[in-house]
């Protein structure tokens, strides 16, 4: 009966280890920061957010000089003109605020901009991924500069309907065991 216990020990664990999955990992930020073509994107990048924030400058700048002449002369301002400066003063002001929006919100232009410059490095990136995981048999690849993402899996190492199955069994079901 030991003999049997040990044998099917033996048994699983060398199972275990022909069962089991190469992983890789790669630190994208690092393959990116040694590609020249991407840092000569990135420094034409640079440069259009340095003249974005330039035009805001600018603006900004405009707009303190309007808001306080307006504020040194508002007494002297009578009806009309009164309500022109101030109008002027409000829409530069507007002006500024949708300007910074649509450069540097969340769906402005530096989003757009730095999508499509990332995009091409990481189409080339993924693919040579994919090559070095089919010439070296991984199942799993996790990128380090990611938080340890999972950037490739095969579909027969993926265990998620497996996973799934042991938690939909009914309850009270209990696999057939056999007491010796």
């Amino acid at each position: 009966m030991k003999s049997f216990k040990f044998a099917f020990l033996v048994v699983f664990l060398l199972s275990g280890f022909t069962f089991a999955q190469k992983i890789g990992v790669v630190d994208t930020n690092y393959i990116l920061s040694k590609l020249p073509q991407y840092k000569e994107a990135e420094g034409r990048l640079n440069a259009q957010i340095k003249a974005w924030e330039e035009e805001v400058q600018k603006l900004q700048s405009e707009y303190e000089t309007k808001k306080t002449a307006f504020e040194n002369e508002k007494v002297l301002l009578v009806g009309d003109h009164y309500k022109q400066r101030e109008q002027e003063v409000q829409e530069l002001d507007k002006k500024i605020k949708e300007l910074i929006t649509n450069r540097f919100g969340t769906d402005g232009e530096l989003t757009k901009v730095r999508a499509n410059l990332t995009k091409p490095f990481q189409d080339q990136i993924w693919n040579a991924i994919k090559t070095v995981s089919e010439k070296n048999a991984l199942g799993i690849v996790l990128d380090k500069s990611n938080n340890i993402s999972v950037l490739f899996l095969e579909k027969r190492y993926d265990y998620t309907d497996k996973v799934l199955d042991l938690l939909i069994k009914p309850e009270g079901k209990t696999p057939n065991t056999k007491k010796k």
